[in-house]
C-alpha cells in the first residue's frame, strides 16, 4: 500500500512539472478580410494569402500572420495586417481581432477593413 501511495505521489509531481499548452495558436495560410468601400457603398470579402501582397482598388494589403486561438478555448482569429494607400503611405499596421471587430479595424474616410476569419 505504501509503495502504491509513493508511486501516485511521484506521478502527480511529474505531471505537475509538465509544460502546459495554454495559449496555443493554430497558424493559417489565408486571412479573409471584409472591406467596405464607403464611396461606392460596397462590402466585399477578400482572400489574402499570408505573406503575399494583394491589390484592391487603391489599396495594397499584406497579411503577415493569421492565427486561430486554441479550439478548446473560446474560438477567436487574429491577423497582423498592413495596408497602404495609392501613394504608398501606410494607413494601417497592426493586429485585427475577429471577435472584437470594433477594437482595432482600419477606419479611414474612404475604407473600413476588418478580419472575418482565418482559413487554409
Amino acid at each position: 500500500m505504501k509503495t502504491l501511495f509513493k508511486f501516485l505521489v511521484l506521478l502527480l509531481l511529474i505531471v505537475g512539472m509538465l509544460p502546459q499548452s495554454a495559449n496555443a495558436y493554430i497558424d493559417h495560410n489565408v486571412a479573409v478580410l471584409r472591406v467596405l468601400n464607403k464611396a461606392a457603398g460596397k462590402v466585399q470579402n477578400l482572400r489574402a494569402p499570408v505573406g503575399e501582397t494583394i491589390k484592391y482598388d487603391k489599396l495594397t494589403i499584406t497579411v503577415r500572420a493569421c492565427k486561430q486561438s486554441d479550439p478548446f478555448d473560446a474560438e477567436n482569429h487574429f491577423a497582423f495586417v498592413e495596408v497602404f494607400n495609392s501613394t504608398s503611405e501606410q494607413i494601417y499596421g497592426g493586429w485585427m481581432n475577429k471577435n472584437e471587430p470594433g477594437q482595432n479595424p482600419l477606419e479611414s474616410p474612404d475604407w473600413d477593413i476588418w478580419l472575418n476569419t482565418c482559413e487554409d
